[in-house]
C-alpha cells in the first residue's frame, strides 16, 4: 500500500467511534436487488461517486458482483473487468478513501493496488483461504461480515454471528491483520429470515465485547417490510429508520443507497444523544 493509501486508511479509521461514518454503495452490477444497472457504464459510476462525496459520505464502497439472494456468480475476470478502471479513475480524483466489496483474493489485491484501502468481505475471509493473507499484505483494513448458505430460523442468530466472528478473528490474527484495522458487519440480510434481521439489529450490544466496531447494511432490504406488511422497503423512511435504531443499539458505520439523508438523520440523532444531560 502506498503512503497516499495509508494516510486515508488511518484518516478513515481515526473517525470511527468519534461520529456516525457512512458507507456509499457504489455498484456496478446489472443485477444488484436496488440499483442495478444504474451505474454499469464508467460515466454514470463516477458521476454519482462524485455525488456521493459531495453529499458527505465518508467512504465509497465499490462492487462488481452481485450477492443479493439468487444472484448468479462472475468470474474474477468479469469482476475485474467492472472494477478496475473505475477504482483507478476514482483514486485519482476524489478525495474520498475507496472500499472493494468482494470476496475473492485476487480482486481484493488488485483492488488494492488501484486505490483501496478497505476490503469488505461478505464472507469474514472464510470463503476464498487466500483473502486474509491478501489484505495483511495490502495493508488493508477489512470489513469481515456474517454469513450463511442457508436461513435457518431455528439457530440463535447471534450466536451463530459469535461463532463466525471468531473464526474470522482467529484468520485475522495467523494472518498479521491487525486488531485496529478490523470492522464487524453482522450482515443482515444474509443467510437470515425476516425475524432474524430485526433481532440482529436490536441485540447489536451483545457483539461488542469483540472490540471492533460494527458496521450495519439495511439499505433498503426486503425484509423491512414484512416488520410493517406494506413493502416500506421501497420507501427511505424504512432504511433510516432501521440505521438510527443500529446507531442506538451500538453501530458505529452504516453502509448506505443513500447518502445525503444518511448523514443529515444520523448528525441530529448524534447531536441530540450527544446533548448536555443525555
Amino acid at each position: 500500500m502506498r503512503a497516499d493509501q495509508r494516510a486515508r486508511r488511518d484518516a478513515f479509521l481515526g473517525k470511527i467511534g468519534t461520529r456516525p461514518v457512512v458507507m456509499g454503495i457504489l455498484n456496478l452490477t446489472p443485477d444488484s436487488f436496488w440499483d442495478g444497472g444504474r451505474f454499469v457504464t464508467a460515466e454514470a459510476a463516477l458521476s454519482h461517486a462524485k455525488q456521493m462525496a459531495a453529499e458527505g459520505c465518508d467512504i465509497i464502497d465499490v462492487g462488481g458482483e452481485s450477492t443479493r439472494p439468487g444472484a448468479v456468480p462472475i468470474s474474477e475476470a468479469e469482476e475485474l473487468a467492472r472494477v478496475e478502471s473505475v477504482l483507478s479513475e476514482l483514486a485519482g480524483s476524489l478525495d474520498v478513501p475507496l472500499s472493494i466489496d468482494t470476496y475473492k483474493a485476487n480482486v481484493a489485491a488488485r483492488a488494492i493496488e488501484r486505490g483501496a484501502v478497505v476490503v469488505n468481505d461478505v464472507w469474514g475471509l472464510q470463503r476464498d483461504p487466500a483473502m486474509a493473507q491478501v489484505v495483511a499484505a495490502g495493508e488493508a483494513a477489512v470489513v469481515v461480515m456474517h454469513n450463511r448458505a442457508d436461513k435457518d430460523p431455528a439457530v440463535d442468530i447471534i450466536a451463530d454471528i459469535r461463532r463466525f466472528f471468531a473464526r474470522s478473528l482467529m484468520l485475522a490474527k495467523n494472518a498479521g491483520i491487525p486488531r485496529s484495522h478490523i470492522i464487524l458487519d453482522p450482515g443482515v440480510a444474509f443467510g437470515k429470515t425476516a425475524r432474524q434481521n430485526a433481532e440482529v439489529i436490536a441485540r447489536l450490544a451483545e457483539l461488542l465485547d469483540f472490540g471492533c466496531p460494527i458496521l450495519v447494511g439495511a439499505s433498503r432490504k426486503a425484509f423491512l417490510g414484512s416488520l410493517t406488511g406494506n413493502k416500506v422497503e421501497a420507501q427511505l423512511i424504512g432504511t433510516i429508520a432501521a440505521s438510527l435504531a443500529a446507531y442506538a443499539a451500538g453501530a458505529s458505520l452504516f453502509r448506505v443507497h443513500d447518502v445525503a439523508e444518511h448523514v443529515a438523520a444520523l448528525q441530529v440523532f448524534n447531536t441530540i444523544r450527544s446533548a448536555p444531560g443525555q
